[in-house]
C-alpha cells in the first residue's frame, strides 16, 4: 500500500499544481490536496477514518451535482454524444470541464475508498 499511496500522493501534489489556471482553482487545489493528505497519513501509518469518509462523502455529492449539473456528464453523454474531453488542455466548452472534474473526482473517490478500506481491514486483524 505504500507505493501505492506514494503514487497518489505524488500525482495528486500534480494534479494541486496544475490547477492555477482552472475556472475554481483554489476549489480544485485544496480537494486534490486533501486526497494528498490523505495518501501521506497512509504512507505514515497514520489512519483518520472519520476525515477519509467525511472527505469521500463530500465528494460523492459534488459528483452527482458535476453528473446531473446543465453543463455536467449527463450533457456531455446525451447532447454532445460523449465528445472527446482529452483532445486539447484547454477546456473549450462546459461539459468537458465539468465531465473532467467528475472523473478527477471519481479517481478520488477511488483511492481514498480503498484506504478507508485498507484502514478498517487493518483494525480487525
Amino acid at each position: 500500500m505504500k507505493i501505492f499511496n506514494f503514487i497518489f500522493l505524488t500525482l495528486f501534489v500534480i494534479s494541486a499544481g496544475l490547477q492555477y489556471n482552472d475556472p475554481d482553482p483554489a476549489l480544485w487545489i485544496i480537494i486534490y490536496l486533501f486526497g494528498a493528505m490523505i495518501c501521506f497519513f497512509a504512507i505514515r501509518k497514520k489512519n483518520y477514518p472519520r476525515l477519509t469518509l467525511a472527505g469521500i462523502i463530500l465528494m460523492l455529492i459534488y459528483a452527482v451535482y458535476l453528473f446531473f449539473d446543465k453543463d455536467g456528464v449527463l450533457s456531455w453523454l446525451t447532447e454532445h454524444q460523449a465528445e472527446n474531453i482529452a483532445g486539447s488542455m484547454k477546456a473549450s466548452s462546459p461539459w468537458i470541464e465539468e465531465t473532467r472534474e467528475f472523473f478527477g473526482l471519481v479517481i478520488l473517490i477511488l483511492v481514498l475508498s480503498i484506504n478507508l478500506w485498507t484502514s478498517k481491514r487493518q483494525e480487525n486483524c
